[in-house]
């Protein structure tokens, strides 16, 4: 039996982002007719309350930003993945392409193994207050993200490094 380190990586399946496969992370931000609402005299549709900010501490604001991700090389290692403790973190793709979404279940304060979603360029996600996930994953060129979360006092970021990484492969097109 080989040494634990001779093993390959592990690879990471590519699954497609759903609402229900998504939910213990945070929400899918997308247009559901069921929170549709006519506005502005019939000629705005306006798809209400798609997902929650949070910001905590004091001081604390939400703001909005833009954020201009490179595109990703496959096969891909993921290596560390972040958590902001005092806010959520939404992104929501302004370029209109899709992307990956890496996110994984809390175990006894560190990541588990890794889920990879691809997301459609017209969805966006909105990740709960100290959810693990790695950094935005552009796919093939530069793209555009508004990215909705918290500002403030007090550190909001945490980072775990894998000690074996986790690979991608590249995703079907």
């Amino acid at each position: 039996m080989p040494k634990v380190s001779e093993r390959l990586p592990p690879h990471l399946d590519i699954r497609r982002l759903t609402r229900s496969a998504f939910a213990p992370f945070g929400e899918v931000i997308e247009a559901d007719p069921a929170s549709m609402r006519l506005i502005n005299g019939g000629t705005t549709e306006r798809f209400h309350a798609l997902a929650a900010t949070e910001a905590t501490g004091e001081g604390a604001r939400v703001i909005i930003n833009l954020f201009r991700g490179q595109p990703r090389s496959f096969p891909y290692e993921v290596t560390m993945m972040e958590r902001h403790p005092f806010g959520s973190q939404s992104f929501s793709p302004v370029s209109g392409r899709p992307f990956l979404v890496v996110v994984s279940e809390d175990e006894n304060g560190r990541p588990g193994r890794p889920q990879v979603f691809l997301a459609r360029g017209d969805q966006g996600v909105n990740y709960r207050r100290n959810v693990w996930h790695h950094p935005l994953m552009a796919l093939g060129q530069a793209s555009d993200f508004l990215v909705v979360d918290r500002d403030g006092p007090g550190n909001n970021l945490e980072e775990y490094f894998f000690e074996t990484p986790y690979i991608i492969k590249e995703p079907a097109p």
